[in-house]
Parts: structure tokens; sequence; C-alpha cells
């Protein structure tokens, strides 16, 4: 080894550590201010990637330590783990959780087929493709009992514990009355962390709101008629994530002293969504906009409510206009609906358009 890749190497134990510069909404890469020998230096660190090997992998599951359950429902899982155990300490027990961990158990060949490396495709989808050939796709995945555990949160079977928040519960901040009419069930919510966070980064903030009715499978079914009812949801999401994690709220003493204000985050729908039951995503603007925040994927909300009143009467919906998006080559929906289309062959699942 040479004495210049010796000294470089011996430059990082003598960093004496300040402060936190900055660090990334997923809390891969931190920035750290410090100094070496009475000199400023900025050191950036960034995680690696995992090793592909076999024998590495091998071995991944039995090097995790502490791993640590925070939810379940039906077939789906999520943790929080170590993968090593603190040096200073001799035990694992001081050490931040370093991973965290998604369990589908037992997977489907779907499941299997998602996370597959594949090639995806352009398509548009108009309002014919629409209803004569997704929309009767929606019903079977529907029919085939997939929002099962979509339900069990709604109807408080699981994630109990996980619920940040239901609407029915703050009737006075959000203006509700204590009735038990249509109308005012169907402005019920829910709102609960996504999988995918960590539920303590702010700067990574993911949420999810899931309506309580159940007649809105897409964006395909918001009709300009909903506009008053989605700009409700959205002052009332506003309003719960403020009590949450707004100055003074209740998660936000939790998070160092930061706090969400307004016009930090943003609200998007998926199209084509993972699962056929509407849902809005609430995310911090400093979120990493990854694949699922993409154009092809996200739909701003605040966009579609002004499409929707451009349309020209209160029947006309979401499902009158051209949607393009991606599609992954080893979907269901691409080799059902969109490689039949591709060849000039009739798609097999037109037919019934409407649910049970």
């Amino acid at each position: 080894m040479s004495a210049d890749k010796n000294d470089a190497e011996a430059l990082i134990p003598r960093f004496v550590f300040e402060r936190l510069l900055n660090q990334d909404s997923q809390g891969r890469r931190i920035i750290l201010l410090g100094r070496i020998d009475d000199l400023p230096a900025l050191l950036t660190a960034e995680r690696a990637a995992f090793s592909s090997s076999q024998e590495h992998l091998q071995r991944f599951v039995s090097s995790l330590s502490s791993v640590e359950n925070l939810g379940d429902n039906d077939i789906y899982r999520w943790y929080l783990a170590r993968t090593a155990a603190s040096p200073e300490s001799g035990t694992d027990a001081a050490t931040p959780h370093d991973l965290k961990l998604n369990l589908i158990y037992p997977c489907t060949e779907k499941h299997v087929r998602k996370y597959t490396p594949q090639k995806a495709r352009y398509v548009t989808e108009t309002p014919e493709i629409y209803a004569k050939y997704i929309r009767p796709w929606v019903v079977q995945q529907r029919d085939e009992g997939r929002l099962t555990w979509v339900f069990n949160i709604l109807e408080g079977k699981t994630e109990v514990e996980d619920v940040l928040y239901r609407s029915w519960e703050h009737t006075s901040t959000l203006g509700e009355q204590d009735q038990s009419t249509q109308e005012e069930n169907d402005k019920r919510f829910i709102l609960l962390p996504d999988l995918n966070w960590d539920r303590k980064t702010l700067s990574a903030l993911h949420l999810l709101a899931l309506p309580e009715r159940r007649d809105k499978w897409s964006v395909r079914d918001l009709h300009k008629s909903d506009v008053p009812w989605l700009e409700d949801m959205v002052r009332r999401l506003e309003t719960a994530v403020a009590e949450l994690y707004g100055k003074g709220g209740e998660k936000a003493s939790q998070s160092s002293g930061e706090w969400i204000e307004s016009d930090q985050i943003k609200f998007y729908l998926h199209y084509q969504p993972t699962y056929h039951h509407l849902h809005i995503h609430i995310v911090a603007l400093t979120l990493d906009a990854g694949a699922t925040q993409a154009v092809g994927k996200a739909l701003d909300l605040r966009t579609v409510i002004g499409i929707l009143k451009a349309l020209p009467n209160p029947d006309s919906s979401m499902a009158d206009i051209d949607i393009s998006y991606g599609v992954g080559e080893g979907t269901e929906l691409w080799e059902k609906v969109w490689a039949p289309l591709k060849k000039g062959e009739e798609p097999a699942v037109a037919g019934r358009g409407e649910g049970k």
C-alpha cells in the first residue's frame, strides 16, 4: 500500500464530529461537519450497495439482529432490523436499526413477477379501452379477494394501532356533524403510514389516506360532481397532517423538533394503482421522487380536481379522458390486455364492467 493511500485512510479515524449538515430523505446519505487536526472538514457517508453474491445472500438473514415487527396485515408484514452489534457496547441494544424489512408471506406468483426486473411499455388508455377491457379486468381483481387486507384495515380488524387518524374522532376540527347520513359516511377516512416509511424521518414522510366509501376504485371513478368531496378531503387531510406533524403536533415532538407545514406536502393518486380501492398518497416534498412519483404513475390530486372542474357536466368523469401510464411486460395487465391489443388481438377480459 502506498504512503499516499495510507495517509488518506488515516484521515477518517481522526475526523471529530461537530454537527449533521444534511441527510437525504431515505436516510441513506449523511453529510457531517467536523474537524481533522483543527481544520474544518466535510464527511459524506453513503450506504454501500448490497452484495449480490450467493454466498453473502445465503447468510444475509442469519446476520440480522434485533428484528422488530412494525405491523402486519393479511400476508404483509414489515420490520426494522440491525445488521451488526454495536462494537462499543458488545450489544446492539443502543445501535439504531439500519434496515427496514418488508415480508410478503405467503407470496403469490403475481408478487414474484411484480418484483422481478422487467421491461416496461408506455400505453395510452382511451375511454373505450377502459370501458371494454380495463374495467372488466379490475372487476376480476376485486372479485378474487385482493382487497381483503384493505377492508381489514377499514373495518378495524388489523393495523388498529397503526392508524394515525380517524376523521370521525375529530369532528370539532373537521366540521363533521354527529349523524350517520350516507353523505357524512362518505366523508370518513383513516390515515396511516405507508409501509415504506420508517415512521420517524419527517423529510421522508409518506402517509396513506383510505376513504371508507367503497364505490371509488381508482381515479377513473371520479366525477365532476365529486369535486366538493375531493376538495373537502384535501382540507381535512391538511388539518390531519398539521395535527400530527405540524408545529406542536402530536408526532412532531418525537422527531427532533421538526415539523411539516401544509405547503411542504403533496397529494397524489396512482394509475394504475397497486390495489383498486381509491387511496391518496401524502408525501413530504423532500421525499426522494422515485418511480412511484414519476410521470406515468403518479397523478397530482389537485391537478385531477382541476381536470374534473373543466369537464362539461356533473356526470362527466375521469373515465371520459385518455390516461397514459407505464406498464411492466411481466404484469398480468400487460399480458391480459395490452399485449393482445399490441398484436391486434382481442383481450380475453372483455365483458362485465361493474362490480358486485
